[in-house]
């Protein structure tokens, strides 16, 4: 069954509260549940973790004014799929072409880190909206998390399919999934995640869809 998503969902008891102390701190902060934002008919979804404190749950557009949206944009622009390299507002012109960009949990967390419970109760929304997505839509999953809610959406076994960077699976229902670390500010700063690595993913995926067409 279809959902829709509503960014006046407040089924996770903890991260709503948290929203509201976040909102009272912050009056000028978007501090909702975070919208998709692109395509809508993508060839490429992106799906990240959850909404930065300072970043998306800021701005109300997925990685944009927040430190792990510099190398993403910035990649997604050279591979074509975004026009401008820099996503710092929501007024700031850039758009999708091709992509979307998704959370698994759409609400920020405490410390960034969304408990279990709260992952699957969120599912809901990005089950519909891979549900939405024709046959031979590749889903770009970064980190471990994502990976794992993309797979709770298509009901498929962990076990059956290991997280790994640039690692590649074929999905039922006509989908391709590639794996990246996230790339956010400590794995980008440690080097765990360099713009080369994160390129390549990239590189696999831009071939992968020229095959395809």
């Amino acid at each position: 069954m279809e959902v829709t998503f509503s960014g006046a969902c407040r089924q996770c008891p903890r991260l709503a509260t948290f929203l509201d102390e976040v909102k009272l701190a912050n009056p000028d902060y978007f501090a909702k549940p975070v919208p998709s934002f692109g395509d809508k008919n993508p060839t490429l979804l992106v799906v990240g973790l959850a909404p930065g404190l300072n970043g998306a749950n800021r701005t109300g557009r997925p990685f944009t004014g927040d430190h792990a949206g510099i190398l993403l944009y910035e990649t997604l622009h050279k591979f074509g799929y975004a026009t401008r390299p820099t996503s710092i507002d929501v007024n700031d012109g850039l758009k999708l072409k091709e992509c979307r960009i998704t959370n698994a949990v759409k609400c920020l967390p405490p410390q960034n880190k969304p408990e279990t419970l709260e992952i699957k109760q969120c599912n809901q929304y990005l089950t519909s909206e891979i549900n939405s997505l024709s046959k031979g839509t590749v889903l770009l999953a970064l980190g471990a998390i994502a990976h794992k809610a993309i797979l709770m959406a298509l009901g498929l076994k962990v076990k059956d399919f290991a997280f790994a960077h640039g690692a590649k699976h074929v999905l039922p229902h006509g989908l391709t999934l590639y794996d990246s670390y996230h790339c956010s500010r400590y794995n980008t700063q440690t080097r765990r995640l360099t713009p080369e690595m994160f390129q390549s993913v990239f590189e696999s995926i831009s071939d992968h869809l020229k095959r395809d067409t």
